[in-house]
């Protein structure tokens, strides 16, 4: 299992090039990520992986980014970093997923999500719905 630690400015450049070979994934300015509560998951002395997450209120969080480099997919990382995430964490955990992305949308179905709702054309590049989901904890 990788190890998972808070992202530091020096992961940028690699979460920038795990978020270019991710077209699934929003793209954003990784040093935007900054002003968000960011984890990466790092094997070896490599980023391999990214979550992005903020808190909305003391019993709400969502989940603005995850991705995971194409070489190491598959393998639990995505489930490790959400799992950070919401462990020990009580309230509603909410995020958006492409309509498209059936790989993601059956990772968080895995984890306890559900789909609640959608955004009519959310994504750019190309144009695409998102399902909004969230996991409630106990």
């Amino acid at each position: 299992m990788p190890v998972i630690r808070r992202g530091e400015p020096g992961d940028l450049a690699e979460i920038d090039s795990i978020q270019s070979a991710s077209p699934e994934a929003p793209h954003w300015n990784a040093a935007d990520y900054l002003r968000y509560d960011v984890l990466v998951a790092v094997r070896g002395n490599r980023v391999v992986g990214f979550i992005v997450s903020r808190a909305l209120s003391e019993d709400e969080r969502e989940i603005l980014n995850l991705a995971v480099s194409p070489d190491f997919r598959r393998q639990g990382i995505a489930r490790a970093l959400c799992e950070t995430i919401m462990d020990g964490f009580r309230g509603g955990v909410y995020l958006e997923v492409r309509a498209s992305n059936h790989a993601a949308r059956k990772l968080y179905e895995s984890l306890g999500f559900e789909a609640v709702g959608s955004r009519q054309k959310y994504y750019n590049s190309p144009p695409e719905d998102a399902i909004v989901m969230k996991f409630r904890s106990c």
